[in-house]
């Protein structure tokens, strides 16, 4: 397990264009309470993967996609927060998209659906703007 803590936005960013780097493929599950970081997080790391469109929460549409450019891989944005039960995150179909890069916010709520070579990345608040961000990996 790798641990950091990040005091701002920017911070938060900059420490997800960093793991951009190294992971490239797979399925990275976000998990952590409202306010977070986990959107900051997949905003810097769409642009360490060279994204120039804006990133916002797919909150509302539950999978925004972007290109990685330069590749034929696609960036899967997926937010589980609205859905309440894992039969609706089975129908979302998900697992359609473990080939490319999926990034998963409020991947807590089906843990147990993504595969076991899954990044499990943990956001923890510890006062206004300093984040505890878990990398651990894979899911066992």
């Amino acid at each position: 397990m790798e641990e950091y803590i990040t005091s701002s936005a920017k911070e938060t960013k900059d420490l997800a264009k960093k793991l951009a780097k190294k992971y490239k493929q797979g399925v990275i599950a976000l998990s952590g309470e409202l306010g977070a970081g986990k959107t900051t997080f997949v905003q810097g790391f769409a642009e360490g993967l060279g994204i120039k469109e804006k990133i916002i929460s797919p909150t509302f549409v539950l999978i925004r996609q972007h290109q990685i450019p330069d590749t034929k891989k696609t960036l899967f944005h997926i937010d589980l927060y609205r859905l309440d039960n894992k039969e609706a995150i089975k129908n979302l179909g998900v697992e359609d998209f473990f080939s490319d890069l999926v990034l998963i916010e409020w991947a807590e709520k089906g843990l147990d659906l993504l595969p076991k070579n899954t990044i499990l990345i943990n956001f923890e608040k510890i006062d206004a703007n300093k984040r505890l961000i878990r990398v651990e990996s894979p899911l066992s």
